[in-house]
């Protein structure tokens, strides 16, 4: 029997798509995290187009205006109409979050699974690397680096997916450790198999459920960072309508036109709390011990 069916046969199996999604269907806060999660990356797509009015149109005549039949969520102090800004502001919001978060999960991913299968003092520097990236508060770090590269978006999503890698390294190396012990891949090993052909058919396998569990709770995370950026004044500039950056804008009219800061406000938490719910529903349907 060839080493690649010997390694098979060992293997435990895994639930295919269709029954993970089902599973995470019938979990009710996954399938509250799922659907709205994916109503935000559609948003986050066509919300553009979706805008009923341009979103950097001003209108002095309607600055400021309360919720109305014209515009629902009123408009802001250059009577710019605000529900156009949300829906158009997905894009950044929400494609900052999810580019971060991918980013941070492919580099910090690879880092974990090399640092991992590599073992011994290799795997041990690696480490103390990783302990030294967890010793800065992310809004921090992320801060540091804008300050180094400008404002913008892509340095924002550069800025945001750097505090997530050494995360995403810990929570994949962990895997990895407890992977490349189990039976079938030694196995593997005892027969021959090269490691490139075992990394690639049982350990990377083995690190997507953990990845996609925390990288849908990091989008939450990312997110906020994201948000508090522009919000500082760091990220996506004006007139862009960035979430954060039309928080920034409403702090000034928190007293006389409270919709402005409300709505974006209410939009970043429902979003977080989208990805949040996602990650825990994600987790308890792709938990071995579970079920």
């Amino acid at each position: 029997m060839s080493s690649a069916a010997t390694a098979r046969a060992g293997a435990p199996a895994s639930p295919g798509r269709r029954s993970t999604l089902r599973r995470l269907l019938r979990h009710r806060s996954g399938a509250v995290g799922l659907v709205l999660s994916t109503l935000f990356v559609a948003l986050a797509v066509v919300g553009p187009w979706l805008a009923p009015y341009d979103p950097a149109r001003q209108d002095y005549t309607a600055i400021s205006q309360g919720i109305s039949a014209a515009h629902w969520l009123g408009t802001d102090n250059f009577g710019r109409d605000i529900l156009s800004r949300i829906l158009a502001g997905a894009r950044y919001s929400i494609g900052i979050g999810v580019s971060a978060t991918v980013l941070g999960a492919l580099v910090g991913g690879a880092w974990g699974l090399w640092s991992g299968w590599a073992g011994g003092w290799l795997d041990a520097l690696s480490m103390r690397l990783v302990d030294v990236l967890l010793a800065f508060p992310g809004i921090l770090l992320a801060i540091a680096l804008i300050t180094l590269t400008g404002p913008g978006v892509g340095p924002v999503i550069f800025a945001s997916s750097i505090f997530g890698v050494p995360i995403f390294a810990r929570v994949v190396r962990g895997s990895v450790l407890g992977t490349k012990e189990r039976a079938f891949v030694e196995a593997a090993r005892g027969l021959g198999a090269p490691g490139r052909r075992i990394v690639l058919r049982h350990l990377v396998p083995s690190i997507v459920a953990p990845i996609l569990v925390y990288a849908s709770l990091r989008s939450g995370v990312t997110l906020l960072v994201a948000s508090g950026l522009s919000f500082l004044g760091l990220g996506v500039q004006p007139p862009a309508p960035e979430w954060g950056a039309m928080l920034s804008s409403a702090q000034l009219y928190l007293s006389v036109h409270g919709i402005m800061a409300f709505a974006p406000g209410v939009t970043i938490t429902v979003a977080v709390l989208a990805f949040n719910l996602l990650g825990d529903g994600l987790r308890d349907v792709l938990d071995p011990t579970l079920g």
